[in-house]
């Protein structure tokens, strides 16, 4: 698959997104053998649609293709459609172009100031990416620009459950070993709730929408394994707040005593990841 770059250009710093990029674009290579999760959403996504798609889209857009898992299921779906693929690291899409497929494009840019025009898709896609974004209102707006009137937009991300053990035991750890104004307190990534997501969609007006909210879990065998595998697929970048600091060993070390204590079983431990999918059909 051919592959455009394009600057990201006006990226603005709720949180790092730069960092988080580069981050996702050193782990492109790793990101398949960790992504079980986000494998499962693309199954489920491409499930809703086929309740809300009639007739093939001529084109359709998936934005934060990463390393092509939407793009693939889409062209097995709907093999006469022309796909694009859009994303801030340059390494998934390589990952992406490596798996071949014909009548697709892989384009490196930014999801909040998407490089097409007006009206140029028939669908538009996402899964997993939006909840790394600064704004989600600049995205919906960005997504319902380039989609067609008679077209549809099908988002699935991670909702402001997700990962609660973690920052749960990660804040009992802190508060432990600090004050309580300390700045890492705030170093985990905020997930959007599915109520402010729903006020985004009546603030925005963008069409009929269909918001709704599921459970996924995924199991460890201790604490360093749900890190790695965090890690493993580039998002250990996409926290708020800088890394390590005074006594940092000693905070992960009780966050893991608290997640075993308090979620340990039948030798595992659990994650939980809420996905909110958003179906749209512009007014």
């Amino acid at each position: 698959m051919p592959v455009l770059r394009i600057s990201a250009g006006r990226c603005r710093a709720v949180f790092d997104r730069r960092k988080v990029g580069r981050s996702f674009h050193r782990h492109a290579d790793a990101y398949d053998r960790f992504a079980s999760v986000q494998q499962r959403v693309v199954r489920r996504l491409m499930e809703l649609l086929e309740a809300h798609i009639n007739v093939a889209p001529r084109t359709a857009l998936d934005i934060g293709c990463g390393t092509g898992a939407l793009v693939g299921a889409l062209k097995r779906r709907y093999p006469n459609t022309m796909c694009c693929g859009l994303d801030l690291a340059f390494n998934m899409l390589v990952q992406a172009g490596a798996k071949g497929g014909k009548g697709c494009l892989l384009v490196n840019g930014d999801a909040e100031h998407l490089p097409f025009q007006g009206g140029a898709f028939d669908l538009v896609v996402s899964a997993s990416t939006l909840q790394w974004l600064d704004s989600l209102d600049g995205c919906l707006e960005e997504c319902r620009r380039v989609v067609k009137r008679d077209g549809v937009i099908a988002l699935a991300f991670f909702g402001g459950t997700t990962l609660w053990e973690l920052q749960e035991c990660y804040r009992e750890a802190l508060s432990r070993r600090t004050s309580g104004d300390d700045p890492r307190m705030g170093r985990l990534h905020r997930f959007m709730g599915i109520e402010a997501v729903r006020q985004a969609v009546e603030r925005l007006d963008v069409g009929e929408a269909l918001v709704t909210s599921e459970t996924e879990m995924e199991y460890h065998p201790d604490v360093p394994g749900l890190l790695s595998s965090i890690k493993g697929i580039g998002a250990g970048a996409a926290s708020r707040g800088g890394a390590g600091g005074l006594g940092w060993r000693g905070i992960l070390k009780d966050m893991s005593e608290a997640y075993q204590r308090r979620f340990f079983v039948d030798g595992k431990i659990p994650a939980t990841y809420e996905v909110i999918y958003l179906i749209v059909k512009p007014a």
